[in-house]
C-alpha cells in the first residue's frame, strides 16, 4: 500500500513539474519594434465616410440582381472623392460591380501584395429601425462616431484604404511591388461574381502574390479574461461554411390517428440528434498558435492551462469555439393543424473546421440521424480555407504594422468562424491573412450585421493610418 502511495505521489510530482516547466517555457510571442508617427489626415475623411454609408449597396440574396443605381452612385462617388488614385491606378469594373485596382509597382520582380475590401452591406430589419441611433442608411456623423449601415462591415476598410491611397499619392509615394485593390459587390452572399471572379481574372494574368490582406481581424478589447490589452486577432484561415436540408417525406394522414412516425416528430428527432452528437473539439493549426501565443499573455494560474493543452485542452478548446459547429437555421412543414404534414425539412448550418470537409460532415450527418430521412446540400458551400504561415515576409511585415500602430497590443493568429472573400484568393497568394484594426467589444459586437451599426471617429482614422503605414512598410 505505501509502494502505491509513493507511486501516486510520485506521478503528481512529475506532473507538477512538467506544468510548471512548460509554463515557464512558454515566453512572449511579441515582436519589438518602434511606434510609427502619426498621419496627418484630412478634415474631410468622416464626411467622405458618411456619404460613402447613404449609398444602400445591399445583397440581399445570392439571386438577387444588384441594385445598379446604388452600386453605379456608388462607384461615382469613389471616382469624384479620390481624384488621384482614379488618375494614378488603373480601374477594371469585374462582372460590371466589382472594383479591381491595379497601382504598378516600380520593381516588376517583386511580388505583388492584394488588399480586399467589399461594396456590398446586408440589409437592415425593418421592426429594429427605432432602436438605431440614426437612420442606418443616412450617414450621420454624431460627436464620436459615423452611423450606418456599413460604417464597421465594411465601407470603414474600403474607403478608409482608398483614403490611405491618396494620401500616398499627394506625398508622390510610388510602391515597389504592384499592389492590387480588389473590392467585390457580392461577400455578403458568397462571393461568386465579385471576389471569386476577380481571383479568376488574376490568376489568368499569371498574379502570384506575396500576400493577400482582407477583413476578419480585429482588435479586441476586454474580450478575453484574463488579458487586459488589446488583442489584435489576425486570422490565419476561416471555417469551411455548409448546409444541409433533412428532408422528410411520410404518407401524412389524419392528427387524430397519428402514424408511430410522425413527419415532423422525426425531422424533431434527428435536429436533436444532430445537437447531442456535434463532431469533437479538436487542436489543430491555426488553434495551436492561438493557444500558445494568447496563452503566453496570460496571469501565471490560467497561463498554466494554456502552456499545458495535453491535460487543459478541452475548456480551452470549447472556449475558442475549436469544432464544427451545428446549427438549425430553418425548419418548415405542415399546412393545417388537424393534418400531418407528407413532408417537412430543415436546413441545418454547418462551420467546418480545418480538417473537415463538405464529405465529411455531410457523412456525420447520415451517420447520426435516420436512414429514413433524405440529406442534401443547399446554398453556398466551402471547405475550410488552408492556413497561412506565421513565419512569412507578409505576416511580419504586418505583424510589425500593427505593433507600430498599436504598441500595447498583443498580436494573435487565429481561424475565424465566419467567412470573408479572401477564401478565393489562396490558389494566387503566398499566404492570406484577415485583419484591419476595428476596434471590437463585448458590446459592439453586436454591431456587424445588426442594429445601431457605428464606428468611432478615433477608430476609423486609426484603419486609415494602418492602412498608410503598412503599404509604406512593405517598400
Amino acid at each position: 500500500m505505501k509502494k502505491i502511495v509513493l507511486l501516486i505521489v510520485g506521478i503528481l510530482v512529475i506532473v507538477l513539474v512538467v506544468l510548471i516547466f512548460n509554463t515557464v517555457m512558454l515566453s512572449s510571442k511579441q515582436v519589438v519594434t518602434e511606434r510609427l508617427e502619426k498621419v496627418e489626415l484630412p478634415n474631410d475623411v468622416f464626411e467622405n465616410l458618411s456619404k460613402g454609408i447613404q449609398y444602400q449597396t445591399i445583397s440581399y440574396s445570392e439571386e438577387a440582381i444588384p441594385d445598379s443605381t446604388a452600386f453605379l452612385g456608388f462607384h461615382r462617388f469613389l471616382e469624384k472623392t479620390f481624384p488621384l488614385t482614379h488618375a494614378k491606378l488603373s480601374l477594371e469594373k469585374i462582372n460590371d460591380y466589382s472594383l479591381l485596382y491595379t497601382w504598378k509597382g516600380s520593381d516588376s520582380s517583386k511580388k505583388p501584395i492584394i488588399l480586399l475590401s467589399h461594396q456590398d452591406v446586408v440589409p437592415v430589419d425593418e421592426p429594429t429601425l427605432n432602436a438605431w441611433e440614426a437612420a442606418p442608411f443616412e450617414g450621420v456623423i454624431s460627436e464620436t462616431d459615423i452611423i450606418g449601415r456599413g460604417a464597421m462591415d465594411d465601407k470603414s476598410t474600403l474607403i478608409g484604404l482608398l483614403e490611405a491611397v491618396e494620401l500616398l499619392l499627394e506625398e508622390s509615394f510610388v510602391p515597389t511591388q504592384t499592389i492590387y485593390l480588389a473590392f467585390g459587390h457580392d461577400e455578403e452572399v458568397g462571393g461568386a461574381n465579385g471576389a471569386a471572379a476577380m481571383a479568376k481574372h488574376l490568376k489568368a494574368q499569371g498574379v502570384q502574390a506575396l500576400m493577400t490582406l482582407d477583413e476578419g481581424g480585429f482588435l479586441g478589447e476586454d474580450l478575453i479574461p484574463g488579458i487586459k490589452q488589446p488583442v489584435a486577432m489576425v486570422n490565419l484561415a476561416e471555417k469551411g461554411f455548409a448546409s444541409f436540408r433533412l428532408i422528410v417525406q411520410t404518407t401524412g394522414g389524419h392528427s387524430s390517428a397519428p402514424p408511430r412516425e410522425n413527419t415532423i416528430g422525426m425531422l424533431a428527432q434527428a435536429i436533436v440528434d444532430l445537437e447531442n452528437n456535434q463532431l469533437p473539439y479538436k487542436l489543430v493549426e491555426p488553434i495551436n498558435y492561438q493557444v500558445s501565443y494568447m496563452g503566453a499573455e496570460l496571469p501565471f494560474f490560467k497561463k498554466v492551462a494554456f502552456a499545458n493543452p495535453w491535460l487543459f485542452k478541452e475548456p480551452i478548446l470549447e472556449a475558442l469555439n475549436a469544432h464544427t459547429t451545428t446549427a438549425p437555421t430553418i425548419i418548415d412543414g405542415g399546412i393545417k393543424n388537424n393534418v400531418i404534414p407528407t413532408v417537412a425539412e430543415a436546413t441545418i448550418n454547418f462551420r467546418i473546421l480545418p480538417g473537415e470537409t463538405l464529405e465529411s460532415v455531410k457523412k456525420h450527418i447520415e451517420s447520426t440521424i435516420s436512414d429514413k430521412i433524405k440529406v442534401e446540400p443547399v446554398g453556398f458551400l466551402t471547405n475550410p480555407s488552408p492556413v497561412s504561415s506565421i513565419d512569412s515576409e507578409g505576416f511580419k511585415i504586418l505583424e510589425k504594422t500593427i505593433r507600430g500602430m498599436f504598441p500595447n497590443s498583443i498580436v494573435v493568429p487565429g481561424l475565424l468562424g465566419g467567412g470573408t472573400d479572401s477564401r478565393y484568393f489562396y490558389e494566387l497568394s503566398d499566404d492570406v491573412y484577415r485583419f484591419y484594426p476595428i476596434r471590437l467589444t463585448p458590446e459592439t459586437m453586436t454591431r456587424f450585421h445588426g442594429i445601431d451599426e457605428k464606428i468611432n471617429k478615433e477608430n476609423y482614422q486609426e484603419i486609415i493610418a494602418f492602412s498608410y503605414h503598412l503599404i509604406k512598410n512593405f517598400n
